[in-house]
């Protein structure tokens, strides 16, 4: 246990450790609501298309379109944390230079943000399909519908809000004026914001 905390809290390991927390912290703060759970499937453009020169290209030649950015993320920082730790474990720990350490770990902690990205690809691939069919309902289809506010508040900027569709439910981006609304009241879905991907709401009557 002691050479597991050695490790996790030497270089490079450290570096995907803290990210790591920071990953755990965001999808923690997420499923209690507290931040804006917003999935972007980042290589889809207008039409389907793909800008073959940017970010949704570059994700595109791994297999990870379609699949939400902040799972792609956080299945890169935790490969790139395993990655790094069995570099660390296995070769690093045995260098009897700290300069040497240093420079071999730089080498190693790039190494496996590189290796992490295409294995993440082979991990979530599978689910790209899955995804693919967890199609929105149609923002017209849910206007007068009710929903329940999930987040502590609804602002004009920020707010999510839960609606029973009859199956696994869905998580609503929902804005209002500030102090309508608290975890746990009920709302009417008025308005599609189709430039926020929100629905405006109203206090049930």
């Amino acid at each position: 246990m002691d050479l597991f905390l050695q490790t996790v809290v030497s270089f490079p390991t450290v570096v995907f450790s803290v990210l790591l927390l920071i990953v755990l912290g965001y999808w923690l703060l997420a499923m209690l609501g507290l931040i804006d759970l917003d999935v972007i499937d980042v290589a889809s453009g207008e039409g389907g298309s793909v800008d073959p020169s940017g970010l949704a290209g570059f994700l595109l030649k791994f297999g990870l379109d379609g699949i939400p950015i902040t799972l792609i993320i956080s299945t890169i920082v935790l490969v790139s944390w395993v990655f790094s730790y069995l570099a660390d474990y296995a070769l690093l720990r045995d260098l009897p230079a700290d300069a040497l350490r240093h420079l071999f770990g730089t080498g190693a902690a790039i190494a496996a943000l590189l290796a992490a990205v295409p294995t993440a690809g082979l991990l979530l691939r599978p689910f790209a399909k899955l995804f693919a069919k967890i199609k929105p309902a149609n923002s017209e289809s849910l206007l007068g519908q009710i929903c329940v506010i999930r987040s502590p508040e609804v602002t004009p900027l920020k707010g999510q809000a839960a609606f029973d569709d009859g199956g696994a439910g869905l998580i609503l981006q929902v804005r209002a004026d500030p102090g309508q609304f608290k975890r746990g009241d009920r709302a009417v879905l008025v308005e599609y914001l189709s430039a926020q991907n929100a629905y405006r709401i109203i206090k049930e009557a």
